[in-house]
């Protein structure tokens, strides 16, 4: 009864409306305090206790969700983005836990985005399709993590039912700087435009990085910029204080259009002949 969850708001760069949030575990440690999941989460799938572990993060996020739907009028049209380990995608009872989570709660399968990175996809490809299509019948979202750190190959985008593109983090923190990595995040988000999915950039962490993914036309963002990951409290402490959720917001959080001194500083497109 140690592990606790933590929530990190995803913003729509259009809107600044919270639309989503990324679900992370924490250990909350009796002598250590409180473990990041980068200490315990490779021990946890050495041993296989990940898919309990797993299972538990599906559970209480399914849980809390229903219950901010019922509580906050802002978080009527919230989504809850949670990881999915390798070994969880694999086991034969995956969708009937995913069904057996969902009826519980009472939490509708549109308003759960389950995240998985490119080396999952890759093993195993066939059994993915399917249970990915299993899951897109429950109105489930299929996000893709870590974008452009793996195998990239254009072809299982075409194959596998995904909803939505996570850029990595390391090309945002270096996009302002190095030009090779501003073209891989507007590539990106073209890909994303031509396939029908969704955008959105991790590790935001500067108001420059914010507008220029504006410019690019990245649907939503996160990272330090906007929040922390944050307690259930805080979530719920940010939940009351906003709008309703069909309300206009009061402003964007970031401005619609790069301001002259941003627009000065993103890197030049390279030009083709």
């Amino acid at each position: 009864q140690e592990l606790m969850l933590y929530y990190q708001p995803i913003i729509s760069l259009q809107t600044g409306q919270l639309t989503d949030v990324e679900v992370l575990v924490r250990w909350q440690h009796p002598e250590r305090g409180l473990v990041m999941p980068s200490e315990f989460i490779p021990l946890a799938e050495d041993t296989g206790l990940i898919i309990d572990i797993g299972r538990w993060v599906l559970e209480e996020a399914c849980y809390k969700l229903k219950a901010l739907h019922e509580q906050f009028p802002s978080a009527a049209n919230l989504r809850f983005s949670v990881n999915l380990a390798s070994d969880q995608l694999q086991e034969p009872n995956f969708i009937e836990d995913i069904d057996r989570i969902l009826a519980l709660s009472g939490l509708d399968g549109q308003y759960l985005k389950l995240e998985l990175t490119e080396s999952m996809l890759m093993a195993h490809e066939e059994k993915h399709i399917q249970t990915l299509q299993q899951l897109r019948d429950r109105n489930i979202q299929i996000s893709l993590d870590d974008f452009g750190t793996g195998y990239s190959s254009l072809s299982y985008l075409y194959r596998f039912p995904l909803d939505t593109l996570k850029i990595d983090r390391s090309f945002i923190s270096r996009m302002m700087a190095q030009p090779q990595d501003a073209e891989i995040v507007s590539t990106i988000i073209s890909l994303a435009r031509t396939l029908n999915m969704a955008v959105i950039a991790e590790g935001i962490e500067t108001e420059a990085e914010a507008a220029y993914l504006v410019h690019l036309g990245c649907d939503c963002g996160q990272g330090y910029l906007f929040s922390p990951p944050l307690s259930p409290q805080e979530l719920e402490a940010r939940l009351q204080a906003q709008q309703p959720a069909l309300d206009p917001p009061q402003r964007p959080l970031v401005s619609p259009v790069p301001t002259q001194s941003v627009v000065a500083s993103i890197p030049a497109q390279p030009e083709y002949s």
